[in-house]
């Protein structure tokens, strides 16, 4: 199973093959507020509402049924702040495989305790100080663990890719859609779906302001790797795009934007207060660009809403604390 074969939109076709009566065909919402407020229409697919609580269990899963039976046998490695490391471990219990995920020692508590309750084995390291590359390969080599990565991988980002396919099956003719970035695996699947089934759409990657590795890379035309970022943003801290998910955004993103973690934190709000629903800060990315975009008015615009994974005590220093004062 290769990581490098150059991905295209019939892998996210059978990739919702793969996934039917697996995934669930999550909720499109919308806020009369909200496009009031800014004379659009914006449209949310709640990704929050999936398995293990993100979009990262359609790629897992997707990632995984690819696997021959002695892969299966021998287990699986994956590593993950919280999300993809949830997605492989529960994965990995429906399909019979043992599962070992390296994690951040500062991983949210929420995230660590459910991947270690879908049974999967976690390792942990401190991402300041130590590979989790290097950790993640000595184990696969001393093991004979398939390695599973979080973005940079065909079935990975090809499984992603069938949120936004649901999204544009069910909301026609978007103007815009605006799309959490961290490694590129769900930007890279949301756009392989929009150059086939709505061309005319841009499609917009968000990332943290402290992390925006992919926007340099893309005005660099190379990948840029980045120090350790720090965000509240834990599930897009990552430090560089992959090989396959750098050609796919290059080739077809409209631009990378960046928001604040105050932004951040004032569209969690909105979604607490107004649309009643729990968002992660990683989830609220895309959301947070739309808001700040100098022209909405009478656009169709899509957010990918990527998870709603967060503990609460974290959920209320947020909202108590200086970064959420209101």
């Amino acid at each position: 199973m290769s990581t490098s074969d150059q991905a295209s939109y019939e892998d996210v076709l059978m990739a919702a093959h793969t996934l039917r009566n697996v995934v669930l065909r999550t909720p499109v919402l919308s806020s009369r507020s909200l496009n009031e407020q800014y004379d659009a229409q914006f449209f949310f697919k709640c990704e929050n509402f999936q398995r293990i609580g993100a979009f990262k269990f359609r790629g897992g899963f997707n990632a995984l049924a690819q696997l021959s039976d002695e892969q299966r046998k021998a287990g699986v490695l994956a590593y993950s702040s919280g999300n993809h490391a949830q997605a492989v471990a529960l994965a990995a219990r429906l399909l019979g495989v043992q599962a070992t995920i390296v994690m951040n020692s500062d991983a949210p508590a929420a995230k660590k305790q459910a991947t270690l309750a879908y049974g999967a084995e976690v390792v942990e390291y401190d991402r300041l100080r130590q590979d989790r590359m290097q950790i993640a390969n000595q184990l696969v080599a001393e093991r004979g663990l398939t390695l599973i990565p979080p973005f940079g991988h065909k079935h990975v980002l090809a499984g992603q890719g069938t949120a936004a396919k649901e999204l544009f099956e069910e909301v026609p003719d978007l103007d815009e859609l605006y799309v959490p970035l961290g490694g590129g695996g769900l930007l890279s699947g949301c756009l392989l779906a929009a150059s086939s089934l709505q061309p005319a759409c841009k499609v917009y990657g968000v990332e943290p302001e402290a992390a925006n590795d992919a926007q340099q890379s893309l005005r660099q035309g190379h990948i840029v790797q980045i120090a350790p970022p720090s965000s509240i943003a834990d599930g897009a801290l990552t430090v560089s795009l992959a090989p396959i998910t750098f050609d796919i955004i290059r080739q077809y993103v409209h631009a990378i934007l960046t928001v604040s973690d105050e932004q951040l934190l004032e569209r969690q709000r909105f979604f607490l207060e107004r649309m009643k629903m729990l968002v992660e800060p990683t989830g609220c990315l895309g959301a947070a660009a739309a808001i700040a975009q100098p022209e909405r008015k009478g656009k169709r615009i899509g957010v990918l809403i990527s998870g709603g994974n967060i503990d609460l005590h974290t959920l209320a220093s947020y909202i108590s604390g200086p970064l959420g004062a209101r």
